[in-house]
């Protein structure tokens, strides 16, 4: 394995965790800022209000995603095992 091959393997790497985090993350964000905006026009102060409905968006979007970054961490996966064997021979 060349020093490139490795660096490009390592940002593939870097680049699939962002992707695969960022269904759940964007939920969570999306979801928590609708709720702080509901929060601060009604001027309710409820900690479960912010944090309920963000865990349900994560756990919602990673259903919906799960299969998209299933795919992606097997692909990568796949391609880093083989080149594993690659080189053993």
């Amino acid at each position: 394995m060349t020093q490139d091959l490795l660096l490009s393997l390592g940002r593939e790497a870097l680049l699939l965790m962002v992707l695969a985090s960022l269904p759940p993350v964007g939920a969570s964000l999306l979801v928590g800022f609708l709720s702080g905006l509901f929060q601060a026009t009604t001027q309710l102060q409820e900690s479960t209000l912010s944090v309920v409905p963000k865990l349900c968006a994560a756990v919602f979007a990673l259903v919906l995603a799960g299969p998209w970054i299933a795919a992606q961490l097997t692909r990568f996966t796949h391609q880093l095992l083989t080149l594993i064997a690659e080189v053993s021979v």
